[in-house]
This record gives C-alpha cells, sequence and structure tokens, in this order.
C-alpha cells in the first residue's frame, strides 16, 4: 500500500494524490512533483495516508522544495510575464477571438502554459509557432470555462467580499435559475449573475440550506 499526500498547485485548485516516495514531508510543506505538465512545485495540504488500490499508478514527489527551487520560481515569474505580454501581441496581431487569462511555466522552463477562455473552439496552430519559435520551448494552449478564469483572475462580488471561487470553492457545481426562483428571489439575470457572467456560486449554497 502506497504512502499518498494530496498535494494543490492552486489556491482552491483540485488536490491532486501523490506518491511521498519515501521522502519525510508534513502537512504545509512545499515540494517538486513531476505533474501533469511537468516539474511543478506544489502545497502539501493532507496529511500522510494509505490507498488500498496497488494497481493505481500515482506520480511520486521528487524531494521537497529547496531555497534553489523557490528562487527559480520567482524568477520564472519574469519569464512568465513576457510570454503573456508577447502572446497578448500575437493573439491582436492575427485578430484571434480568444481572452488570455495568465501565463504559466514550469520549473525547469521547458513547458510554458497559455489559459485562455473563448465562446467557440479557436485555431490557434499558427499562435504556438509565433510562441515556440521566439521562447524556444514547448508551448501549450488551454482553453478554460469563465468561471475558471474569474477564479484566476479574482474580484469582489456584489456581496463586497472576495469572490468564493478564489477562497473557499474546490468545485463548480451546476447552478439554475430553478434555484433563484425557490428562494423567491427577482429573476434578473444581470442581478444574479457573477464576475463569471454566470450565475452565482451562492445561490447554490443558499437552495442547498432551504431546501
Amino acid at each position: 500500500m502506497p504512502d499518498v499526500v494530496g498535494i494543490r498547485f492552486k489556491r482552491c485548485g483540485k488536490i491532486y494524490d501523490f506518491e511521498v516516495n519515501g521522502v519525510e514531508i508534513h502537512k504545509g510543506d512545499l515540494v517538486v512533483v513531476e505533474s501533469e505538465l511537468g516539474l511543478n512545485i506544489g502545497n502539501v495540504v493532507t496529511e500522510n495516508y494509505f490507498i488500498e488500490d496497488q494497481d493505481r499508478k500515482l506520480k511520486k514527489i521528487i524531494r521537497k522544495a529547496t531555497e534553489e527551487d523557490l528562487m527559480q520560481k520567482e524568477e520564472n515569474r519574469g519569464l512568465e510575464t513576457e510570454a503573456r505580454d508577447n502572446c497578448l501581441e500575437r493573439i491582436m496581431a492575427r485578430g484571434l477571438p480568444m481572452k488570455l487569462i495568465c501565463t504559466e511555466a514550469t520549473l525547469d522552463r521547458k513547458r510554458i502554459i497559455f489559459y485562455f477562455t473563448a465562446e467557440k473552439r479557436i485555431d490557434f496552430r499558427e499562435l504556438v509557432k509565433d510562441l515556440a519559435s521566439k521562447f524556444k520551448t514547448r508551448i501549450e494552449m488551454r482553453q478554460i470555462g469563465v468561471r475558471d478564469g474569474a477564479r484566476i483572475i479574482g474580484s469582489l462580488g456584489i456581496c463586497g467580499r472576495e469572490l468564493c471561487c478564489t477562497k473557499f470553492l474546490t468545485l463548480f457545481e451546476p447552478i439554475s435559475i430553478k434555484m433563484a426562483k425557490k428562494q423567491e428571489l427577482v429573476l434578473n439575470t444581470g442581478k444574479l449573475s457573477g464576475a463569471c457572467g454566470r450565475l452565482m456560486c451562492c445561490l447554490g449554497f443558499e437552495y442547498s440550506e432551504a431546501f
């Protein structure tokens, strides 16, 4: 039975299981792992536990994050900013109907990931060629939903507080106008919509408590 911990890469992001691999770690530690996107630093958010499934394939923790790892991550912010600015320039030059949300470089700089939103599928092959030619590394474009985009950008809700998805909400549950109707709210989607343009997640919180 492998010894496992849960690791999160982004605030309120999904928790992924990684095999401890003999590394002495505790909840709250920063560790270096080989994620699906490449070498990254993650935060240990659960204590060690065992899983029964012997056949389940898990990636392993490489090491506890060192000062050099943290310095490299900080240096990568300059690359991410440069990549974001260049990508915005190329998006405008090519007239692509997409909104760039953020840019992320792996710890070893072997890959740069660009997260964007768009109303439909985008042919970004020429954009990828532009970026690969500029940065001489692997380029990955990831289309995300508007709710995920709002989580990354962050904002304040109409309540005056920070968005739930940036504070504590890990998963997005389906929200419908029926929830507002059951709570006898004014059915004005403009007033019921959050920063993402979709119905506010808190409609689901209050609906689940009341019904």
